[in-house]
């Protein structure tokens, strides 16, 4: 098959373009330095191909203060993104389905997380921009779909983690950061000072679990949304403990700063109706323990970029 991946040089793109090249498939991998995907002709050169499926990963956006202080930007930049994607789509690849990537982010704080309140309800100011340009993102693949019979699939995953993440200067995912404070503190004996009271809860999917749950969903489905993740929450005090345990890190030494600002008190997808489609052997291969050591080995193989002194 002929597969298209926008945003295909950041993290989960990485992965899938690794991933469906090793299945044999035919892939053009796209990223900001072939395909300034905010200029309307930035697709044109592929008019011609026709693709099968097209995944659309691609958005501006880090993990941090990123969306509330440039979310004027952000709005543009990723409606841009957005709409030329889906209207080269219309025009030149009607044939192909479109797998595109939402965020937990769009959902409202005062909803369960499940997939028929994706709409609901105004999401946390801090993130608006972006959960809103995600929203209508869904908004414009439905009435693609209902006007031009067009077919796609929306997913809504939960915090990706695992080996190959971004190694550029932007804030890190708190799961990233708690690794890199933890082992600074074992490295240099810097003091680790962990954001919120360590009570927050959070989930996480294994990048290559959400890959798999992906493609199967792919696979049987059709004009849906779905969320992805793994069904488990923990508390931010386990994921530490689970660090300092691998590290040989006396968590103990962790202090928590109660002042700062830690976002929702718990965050974790309702995945019932994914569950409900996919087999057992499609879930959660890797355990928390086994991918956070991955995430720790990679991170220890960056320390030129993450733990110099």
């Amino acid at each position: 098959m002929k597969f298209l991946i926008t945003g295909a040089s950041g993290f989960l793109g990485k992965h899938l373009s690794t991933r469906l090249e090793k299945d044999g498939h035919e892939v053009t991998k796209l990223s900001s330095s072939t395909a300034d995907l905010t200029r309307p002709d930035s697709l044109y050169q592929f008019n011609d191909t026709k693709f099968d499926q097209v995944f659309h990963l691609a958005a501006w956006t880090q993990p941090g203060s990123f969306c509330d202080v440039r979310r004027g930007e952000q709005w543009i930049v990723n409606q841009q993104i957005n709409t030329h994607v889906l209207a080269w789509w219309k025009e030149f690849q009607p044939q192909a389905k479109m797998i595109a990537l939402g965020t937990s982010i769009s959902y409202t704080t005062e909803v369960d997380l499940e997939e028929t309140k994706y709409m609901d309800g105004i999401p946390t100011d801090k993130f608006y921009a972006y959960a809103m340009c995600k929203r209508m993102m869904l908004a414009g693949l439905q009435c693609l779909q209902k006007q031009f019979g067009m077919t796609y699939l929306y997913l809504i995953p939960s915090t990706l983690y695992g080996p190959g993440y971004h190694t550029d200067e932007r804030q890190l995912h708190f799961i990233y950061d708690l690794i890199r404070k933890i082992l600074r503190g074992k490295m240099y004996d810097e003091p680790v000072i962990l954001w919120g009271d360590g009570e927050q809860r959070r989930e996480l999917v294994y990048v290559h679990d959400f890959i798999e749950m992906m493609l199967s969903l792919n696979k049987v489905a059709d004009n849906e949304l779905f969320n992805i993740g793994s069904g488990k929450d923990h508390s931010i005090k386990e994921f530490a403990a689970i660090i300092c345990e691998q590290v040989e890190y006396d968590a103990g030494k962790i202090r928590y700063d109660t002042n700062q600002y830690t976002g929702a008190k718990s965050k974790i997808l309702d995945i019932r109706k994914m569950q409900g489609v996919l087999n057992s052997d499609d879930l959660n291969a890797v355990t928390l323990e086994q991918g956070i050591a991955d995430s720790i080995a990679w991170m220890k193989n960056h320390k030129d970029v993450f733990l110099q002194q």
